[in-house]
């Protein structure tokens, strides 16, 4: 797997070539499989054979693993994402009141609120030649205040947060940056919960708190770090991937965007089908069978990690049809595994859909003209074979 990001689909059509689920080496040499067909990814997420918890992760539990390893946070975090059966449902139990679909309703009035602001400002950020990195702009800080008003994440802690979480997700970061990263990670998150539990608010952080003060042995300290870790990186990482992608889609596809513009889809049609068409998680870590198991006639021996290829099942022909990698806002809507599947399925995903809707929507009916400033193919990938987006979104306004 390239760890720089590049060329995700290409990688993605290669590895689809060999079958549903193929053989890949991760970097410091661990062996691991690809599962890129939709039907088998599908049907692997809710496999009752296919663990989350690293206990599970032979190369690991033999020590095989190199110390520092960057890919270790998806494997060794403490939380919902590594979790199995009842201890899957008592942490996702804890966190689901806070993505219901009232408690989302209620947070379009403050969502709509932070992209307005952010719209009125953008002007003032354009650079001597007209062009605005809008990904610095609006597609990062919007994901990223939504999730951390939710959790009570002060603003001073925001943005190193932030530069932290692309060291410890990028595929290429070097072992002793992701060691430092991961202690600091630790130390500001640890901060986060001791003033939320000194002053506890009407947020996600100080409701944990709670639950864990009233019945000790349901949320361990690691467990409520973890759950913030997962739910800050998840909050605000793919919205900003998603919104990143859509804009890069719909600029390169000026019919398309024509027919969002002038109302012949909704914006919503246009979200979902960014998120097949280039959604914002490449290869997923991980999941281990607990025994061999075939998936598309393929043999994944027990312990051996498991990448979820989600942008691959996304243009899988199979599933799709021919014109899979072709980018159609009037295409059905329900055929993506881009937030999951099965016990695991993505609890933000009814907020990232409604915040990339309400983003879209003010940035193109504000700037119906918005371009890209560069080519789309000279924009730089993020370093992640996890993460698929780009690290900057240079565009021109437009009148």
């Amino acid at each position: 797997m390239d760890p720089t990001g590049a060329a995700h689909h290409a990688v993605n059509a290669r590895l689809r070539e060999r079958g549903p689920a193929a053989p890949v080496l991760l970097p410091g040499d661990v062996e691991a499989f690809a599962v890129t067909g939709h039907e088998e990814l599908r049907e692997l997420l809710t496999d009752t054979r296919i663990a989350k918890d690293a206990r599970h992760f032979a190369a690991l539990q033999e020590g095989r693993v190199p110390e520092g390893w960057p890919l270790a946070v998806y494997a060794t975090v403490e939380g919902m994402t590594t979790a199995d059966g009842a201890d899957h449902r008592r942490l996702r139990s804890l966190v689901t009141k806070a993505f219901t679909h009232r408690r989302v309703a209620q947070l379009r009035p403050r969502v709509e609120q932070l992209v307005a602001e952010l719209l009125a400002e953008l002007r003032e950020f354009a650079e001597k030649d007209g062009t605005v990195d809008l990904w610095e702009h609006f597609a990062y800080p919007l994901p990223m205040n939504v999730i951390c008003e939710l959790l009570g994440v002060e603003p001073q802690s925001r943005d190193r947060l932030h530069e932290l979480f692309r060291v410890l997700l990028s595929t290429d970061s070097k072992p002793a940056e992701i060691v430092s990263a991961g202690r600091e990670t630790a130390g500001v998150l640890a901060g986060v919960v001791a003033a939320r539990r000194a002053d506890p608010g009407d947020d996600l952080t100080s409701a944990l708190i709670a639950a864990r003060e009233e019945d000790g042995d349901r949320l361990s300290e690691t467990e409520l770090t973890g759950t913030l870790l997962t739910l800050t990186v998840a909050g605000h990482e793919t919205t900003m991937s998603l919104i990143t992608n859509a804009v890069r889609a719909l600029c390169t596809h000026r019919s398309q965007l024509e027919l969002a513009l002038s109302g012949a889809v909704t914006w919503e049609s246009v979200v979902e089908e960014t998120l097949r068409y280039d959604g914002p998680v490449g290869f997923f870590p991980f999941r281990y069978p607990t025994e061999d198991i075939s998936v598309g006639g393929t043999v994944i021996p027990r312990g051996t990690p498991v990448l979820a290829g989600y942008t691959a099942a996304g243009r899988d022909p199979r599933t799709h049809g021919p014109d899979a990698d072709r980018f159609d806002v009037t295409r059905p809507p329900d055929q993506h595994l881009s937030f999951g599947h099965g016990p695991h399925f993505c609890l933000g995903a009814p907020l990232a859909r409604m915040e990339a809707a309400i983003a879209l929507e003010a940035l193109f009916g504000r700037h119906p003209g918005l371009e890209l400033a560069v080519p789309d193919e000279e924009l730089p990938p993020r370093p992640s074979f996890v993460g698929n987006s780009t690290l900057v979104l240079p565009v021109r306004l437009g009148g």
